[in-house]
């Protein structure tokens, strides 16, 4: 039966005992008040979905100018710190745990948004236009971070997650992908740096190690996760040196005891994948590569997330199946169908519609009654 796979056999990771392998990934949604603060509808959401289990909340900015797009979350202020605790608290009365992720945009940011100008490794404009309140516009001219500029980015990573622990989150998620601040000091392609953040693979690497260290050293190196996104290419990204960089980042993050290494789009037969898991001695999550923009699969990425697991995948997280199904878990253990996933314009227009109004099979069973 299908509660003796192996995507529901129970897992420790660190104090946190999971019943089964799948992880509900973070998931930008644009639900948060106008400053930033969580919203009634987002305890109402992730609540919802406490049968996860454990679920890493939606990226939040750990500062002003790190925000990406109008209504994203944030870790820096009291009303902020407010609103998670009450999304974490209902989650945990109703049986979940969560970890947050902390992103900064970068140069994926707008005047319109945050109020300030972007900030980037160097001013290298992102070539495409951005969310704003008044509709899309084009990206701006990023301002390049000095080396105050780095250290207050730093000190802004460790009060987010600190503000992440006063809020109730079990630990954070450091995001160093998807073409988001971190991973812009990574590749060659948005990083032009001549100091000691740019150049050589050593050096583009450096930031993103010494945030991890910080936080780590603020909250426990076990409560800290991090993402990473090889060859991605989301928001302008273009690495020409993937095969290099990565396994010497991994082997170098390897060292730090971290509660786990979060790979997105990850492909059990990719070779990168398995030099990964060779070089990672610790929990690795693996987000599924399902495709943007095509259908998700009848089964929610089920089988591709069982690839996974048999190619050496601790944990799995799903994004659009958990979307479109607030009790995932439970319909895969039963084998009932899942309901589709709504047009992606409902991922993040505000609202209720497609984001708190998907329903459980109880309520289908009931309607149908």
């Amino acid at each position: 039966m299908t509660n003796n796979e192996p995507i529901f056999q129970a897992f420790q990771l660190g104090e946190l005992e999971l019943s089964h392998r799948l992880v509900m990934a973070p998931l930008t949604r644009n639900r948060a008040e106008a400053d930033g603060t969580p919203s009634d509808l987002m305890v109402e959401y992730y609540t919802q979905r406490a049968g996860a289990g454990f679920i890493i909340a939606e990226a939040a900015t750990p500062n002003r100018v790190g925000q990406t797009y109008p209504n994203i979350p944030g870790l820096y202020s009291e009303s902020q710190v407010a609103g998670w605790r009450r999304v974490t608290a209902s989650v945990r009365a109703a049986g979940g745990r969560m970890f947050v992720q902390i992103q900064h945009g970068g140069r994926v940011g707008h005047p319109d948004n945050s109020g300030l100008t972007p900030v980037a490794p160097s001013p290298i404009r992102l070539p495409e236009d951005i969310h704003t309140p008044s509709g899309r516009q084009e990206s701006v001219l990023p301002r390049e971070l000095d080396r105050d500029g780095i250290e207050s980015t730093i000190a802004d990573f460790v009060n987010a997650a600190r503000n992440a622990r006063a809020a109730g989150f079990e630990g954070v998620e450091i995001h160093s992908a998807n073409g988001h601040l971190l991973h812009q000091f990574l590749s060659n392609n948005t990083n032009h740096r001549t100091d000691e953040y740019g150049g050589s693979i050593e050096n583009r690497i450096r930031f993103t190690l010494e945030v991890v260290d910080a936080v780590a050293a603020a909250i426990g190196p076990e409560r800290v996760g991090v993402r990473l996104s090889p060859d991605g290419r989301a928001n302008g990204i273009e690495e020409d040196d993937t095969e290099a960089l990565y396994p010497v980042l991994v082997a170098a993050l390897a060292e730090r005891g971290l509660a786990y290494l979060h790979l997105v789009f990850a492909e059990p037969e990719s070779a990168l994948f398995q030099q990964i898991r060779a070089l990672w001695p610790g929990v690795l999550m693996a987000n599924p590569r399902l495709g943007w923009g095509v259908p998700l699969p009848e089964d929610g990425g089920k089988a591709a997330a069982e690839a996974l697991l048999a190619a050496g995948a601790d944990l799995i997280s799903l994004g659009r199946a958990f979307i479109a199904n607030p009790d995932l878990v439970r319909r895969l253990r039963l084998g009932a169908a899942l309901n589709p996933v709504r047009d992606s314009h409902f991922m993040y227009v505000g609202g209720p519609e497609g984001y708190t109004d998907y329903p459980a099979l109880d309520d289908e069973r009931a309607d149908a009654a």
